[in-house]
């Protein structure tokens, strides 16, 4: 989730570039949010697990678990990207204009003015995001990694018992549900901070 934060931030910050000498970087961003976004998760850990390390590249791992872990990476920044710039435009042009103003460069009224309001209007979304997570990594047995549903899967081939995967199911509400509740905590907290700058 750490590296799922910091890179969709980059890119999201490359995705909303205007200067035209940043054109191709722009352009490579959207390029990579389209394509990633257009492949199912399922087929990318295919792709990363088994193809990656098949190509034998030297100083790479060949672990698939490691090719595995950056195959969510990359399936979940294209999604988290959206999530920031719709953070980032929802940011009044006002913000950028006063910072501007007061004599900040672009990149100086990115850092202090619009992507700390852009985070705080997302945050619940990037909570959602963290929970959506938390169960794709259930897609990491199809490549042989031993979590909790491959291990169920596992058991109930031996035994013929199938109350491992109910022990699985329990395993992900245990980890998602406090999530959950924690988004809606957050989310109210912000709308009451939100009303009370109204009145």
């Amino acid at each position: 989730e750490i590296f799922i934060t910091i890179f969709s931030l980059f890119l999201a910050i490359a995705r909303s570039l205007k200067n035209p000498i940043a054109t191709p970087i722009r352009f490579a961003a959207i390029l990579f949010i389209d394509a990633v976004r257009g492949v199912p998760a399922l087929l990318l850990i295919l792709l990363f697990g088994f193809g990656v390390p098949a190509l034998r590249l030297p100083g790479f791992p060949s672990s698939a678990l490691f090719w595995g872990k950056v195959a969510l990476i990359v399936s979940n920044s294209a999604y988290t990207t959206e999530v920031y710039r719709a953070g980032m435009e929802a940011v009044h042009n006002s913000q950028q204009a006063a910072a501007r103003a007061l004599g900040l460069t672009y990149w100086q009224t990115l850092r202090y003015a619009i992507i700390p309001q852009a985070v705080r209007n997302v945050l619940p979304a990037l909570l959602n995001g963290a929970i959506s997570l938390q169960k794709d990594v259930a897609l990491l047995s199809v490549i042989g990694v031993r979590e909790a549903v491959r291990a169920s899967q596992i058991y109930t081939a031996r035994t013929f018992n199938y109350s491992s995967l109910i022990v699985a199911a329990a395993l992900f509400l245990l980890a998602s549900v406090p999530l959950a509740r924690f988004t809606d905590r957050i989310a109210q907290q912000d709308q009451s901070r939100r009303l009370q700058r109204t009145r």
